[in-house]
């Protein structure tokens, strides 16, 4: 590898929890050089713990440096933002092998609120058929038995609600992994109330100095849309139509041929404007008294673990 000792930042944590924020702030630094895709991940959809250590830095050079990182050269630390690999610390043993200074940023969240809101963004994103979320929920044991899956969800996982919510296992889990002087947990709570004064903590944590940074600006509100057969077309398209129909990252994730480019113009300016048309406002998630019953039960033990794990009592998130 080019350089052993190269400072990298890994965000991972759970959807929803204020990881894109985190790389919005901290592809804005001056020191920092940040993937071409927010999120490759290519550690977890590549199980690399076996290869040789020659054969792994080739693999990670041509098929994830040259490709994600093509501008890497003088920047001290690279970054991207790949929430997945939270639920798969194992695959992180590559990473710590190929840069032993690696550091990891982990989001999370109340599960009674990530969980609705991960479930209208995946509406958003075209990975989720089923509009109603108590309905989606309830979904969990079939989908776990491989059936009422969508088609050409990008990574069908993240539809088992019940296992997603689970931050306390996955963060223990990580932590066991990677060791935990290697992560900064970033509460959503704390995020959202001081972005200023959650960033600089965080600037501290890697060894970056100030930026000045002082945007911290909200992302935009969680927006679902009108047809959902329409949004799974334009976000998920079939395979042989990723190439006119995917967006940009999407064509870049399977790396797929372009069309020449006035055509690409075309077709992309065309399926932007179908995305802003078929855009509507989010419905909010009513969690009926049994509903949120469930989900209390389902993760209060977790979040009793995932509090003793960060020094924080954040068991109000289920009882308050």
């Amino acid at each position: 590898m080019e350089n052993d000792n190269q400072l990298w930042a890994f965000i991972v944590g759970a959807p929803r929890c204020g990881t894109t924020s985190l790389s919005k702030y901290l592809k804005g630094h001056p020191k920092v050089g940040f993937a071409r895709i927010k999120e490759p991940h290519f550690f977890a959809q590549n199980d690399l713990t076996t290869l040789p250590i020659d054969e792994l830095r080739q693999v990670v050079r041509q098929q994830y440096l040259d490709r994600y990182f093509r501008d890497r050269k003088g920047f001290p630390l690279l970054a991207e933002g790949s929430v997945t690999y939270l639920y798969f610390p194992e695959q992180m043993k590559p990473i710590l092998k190929l840069w032993p200074r690696a550091k990891f940023i982990i989001g999370i969240r109340n599960p009674l609120q990530m969980i609705p809101s991960l479930h209208q963004r995946l509406i958003h994103n075209g990975d989720e058929t089923e509009r109603d979320f108590r309905r989606a929920w309830g979904l969990v044991p079939e989908r776990r038995a491989g059936r009422s899956l969508p088609a050409r969800a990008a990574d069908p996982r993240m539809l088992d609600y019940w296992e997603i919510g689970k931050l306390g296992k996955y963060v223990e889990k990580f932590f066991a992994a990677v060791g935990r002087e290697r992560c900064f947990v970033s509460i959503y709570d704390d995020l959202a109330n001081d972005p200023s004064g959650h960033y600089r903590k965080l600037l501290e944590f890697l060894g970056l100095p100030d930026d000045g940074q002082s945007d911290f600006a909200r992302n935009r509100e969680s927006k679902s849309v009108k047809f959902i057969w329409l949004q799974r077309l334009l976000m998920r398209p079939p395979k042989r139509a990723i190439a006119v129909l995917g967006s940009h990252n999407y064509q870049e994730r399977f790396d797929v041929p372009k069309p020449p480019k006035p055509v690409a113009r075309a077709v992309l300016g065309l399926r932007k404007r179908l995305l802003k048309w078929n855009e509507a406002p989010a419905r909010k998630s009513e969690l009926d008294a049994k509903l949120l019953g469930e989900m209390r039960d389902m993760y209060r033990d977790d979040v009793a673990l995932l509090s003793k794990l960060v020094g924080r009592d954040l068991n109000h998130w289920i009882d308050g």
